[in-house]
């Protein structure tokens, strides 16, 4: 009997650390899409086998100090991009990006109203809240190292009405 508790125990540590994890949204960063005491399950296979792209939904860790600090945002900047926000557009290597994901026009673009050169292993992410989403923008979060980018939205599970898998691209 305890062998049996033995295998399901490290059965369900594998799964959870490895495959996939259940998170509940908290905040309205992401309103438009996700929302706040939403509950989705977060997939890490995809990023061990390839790497986050455009418009992806990301889970990651903002800051290294605070292990138990998660932000839930959608990646706008892929490593080598060139990222900058002027008026309420957002610009890849100096052209506009066509997206419809933000749920307002911009107000503050923060540090990027400069560009920023992202390094080979750098993500720029926004909230779909555009103004009220503390994000890249943010000197205090910047841009996402890969190394803290724990896997990506997959399904929501709670509300049962709202159950699916969810939109990236």
């Amino acid at each position: 009997m305890l062998i049996y508790f033995a295998i399901i125990i490290a059965a369900v540590l594998l799964v959870h650390n490895f495959v996939g994890q259940q998170i509940e949204v908290s905040g309205s960063s992401m309103e438009g899409t996700l929302h706040d005491e939403d509950h989705l399950i977060l997939e890490k296979i995809s990023y061990e086998t390839g790497d986050p792209q455009r418009y992806d939904i990301v889970v990651f860790r903002p800051y290294t100090e605070e292990k138990n600090t998660f932000y839930i945002k959608r990646i706008i900047g892929l490593p080598g991009e060139t990222v900058q926000i002027i008026g309420s557009d957002i610009y890849i290597n100096n052209e506009i990006l066509t997206e419809d994901y933000g749920n307002a026009l911009i107000e503050e673009a923060g540090i990027a109203a400069e560009p920023i050169k992202l390094n080979t292993d750098e993500y720029f992410v926004l909230g779909d809240n555009r103004n009220n989403s503390k994000d890249s923008r943010n000197p205090v979060v910047g841009v996402v190292h890969r190394n803290s980018i724990l896997g990506r939205a997959w399904v929501r599970i709670w509300p049962l009405d709202d159950f699916g898998v969810l939109r990236h691209q």
